[in-house]
């Protein structure tokens, strides 16, 4: 049975506030970064009510976006669905649970990506714990408003997070969400099944992959 305790995940928390996210990212729990502070609450009170839910899968994304994580804190989670505008998936999100949106950004709503996870994961009444494979925004160089792909440098930087968060909830199975997901598993010497990234079009291919993983019992 899964045990979690506020201070494992306040202990999580701290761990990313005080990780050194390199060159062109922003880490978006930073401890010396104010509006931080408002993330890292969004995040506890996420892994809080996902502690309670005793998710036995971990999805393991790429990297928060500008318009997403980086604003909210929560992983595939943008501004729009945080404060539960059209649903409030799974009973996690809303203008009732005490999430907020700092101001140090522009006020930009809407994460296709986002949007596409939390509307399968609903059709298919699935509740994974979501995480990224590098946890903080890798942005071009000089546009902090921009995403780039994740190094494979970044992907390995990535993997203490991760891991942290598989020991933590006691995670019985990974599901990489394309291919750098898939890339940071491997290198962890880890192996396990991935699925089409929901972007650029990948929509049905990401709803198929899941549909057949757990039509094989991977949730069970």
């Amino acid at each position: 049975m899964l045990t979690l305790d506020p201070g494992s995940i306040e202990s999580f928390i701290n761990q990313l506030a005080t990780a050194d996210s390199g060159p062109n990212s922003f880490n978006p729990f930073d401890g010396s970064v104010p509006d931080n502070a408002l993330r890292r609450v969004n995040l506890e009170k996420y892994l809080q009510k996902m502690a309670e839910r005793k998710p036995k899968v971990l999805l393991l994304g790429e990297a928060p976006g500008y318009r997403g994580m980086r604003i909210t804190g929560i992983p595939f989670m943008d501004r729009r669905m945080l404060f539960g505008q059209g649903s409030n998936y799974f009973g996690l999100f809303g203008p009732d649970e005490g999430y907020a949106a700092p101001a140090d950004l522009p006020s930009v709503m809407y994460e296709p990506t986002a949007a596409v996870m939390w509307r399968t994961l609903t059709d298919l009444d699935f509740l994974p714990l979501l995480w990224s494979a590098y946890p903080f925004h890798p942005h071009k160089p000089g546009n902090a408003l921009s995403n780039r792909t994740p190094t494979a440098a970044n992907s390995t930087a990535g993997q203490l997070h991760w891991q942290a968060l598989v020991e933590l909830f006691s995670i019985q199975a990974i599901i990489a969400v394309g291919n750098i997901a898939h890339r940071s598993l491997l290198l962890s010497g880890r192996s396990a099944p991935k699925v089409r990234h929901p972007a650029h079009g990948g929509n049905v291919k990401f709803k198929e992959g899941l549909e057949e993983l757990l039509a094989g019992g991977i949730n069970d």
